[in-house]
């Protein structure tokens, strides 16, 4: 493993820290400068978030949720493990890790990260996040939230 690999490789650990930081505080314009300026958000099997305006529009009604379902202090932790990373090129990589996401209610859901990293000037950035909900617990603000969403799918 060469110096550059392992500095890329450091580099590509703190943006997966910060994503999940930038998150949980609710700096969506700090966490949407992650993203390549294409850069895409899939969750499950929804259409993909294409550019930072549809991340922004998603992850800001995601907020909004939080804070009106919080029982107590709005309160949203991602805690990320097992990160595998692969730098391919000088310019590009790839990873995968899990998250649990625990709210004031207690463990919310969980599931995996898949990533594709493409290097931009000196930073690396997003250029795709695919989020994959493995589960959630019951009574939870993202089963919640599936449940209404599936409503209103169902209402349209």
């Amino acid at each position: 493993m060469t110096l550059d690999e392992l500095a890329a490789r450091e580099a590509l650990r703190e943006l997966v820290a910060a994503y999940a930081h930038l998150a949980d505080a609710g700096r969506l314009d700090e966490l949407l400068a992650l993203f390549a300026d294409d850069g895409v958000l899939r969750i499950d099997d929804r259409q993909p978030l294409v550019g930072r305006d549809a991340i922004r529009t998603f992850l800001g009604g995601t907020r909004a949720d939080v804070r009106a379902s919080a029982r107590t202090r709005p309160l949203i932790r991602h805690h990320v493990s097992n990160l595998r990373l692969v730098v391919e090129t000088p310019e590009a990589a790839r990873g995968e890790a899990y998250f649990l996401v625990v709210t004031d209610r207690g463990p919310d859901h969980w599931g995996r990260y898949r990533d594709r990293y493409v290097r931009a000037g000196d930073a690396w950035r997003f250029a795709e996040r695919h989020v994959r909900v493995d589960g959630m617990a019951a009574g939870s603000w993202a089963a919640e939230r599936r449940a209404r969403q599936a409503a209103a799918d169902a209402a349209r």
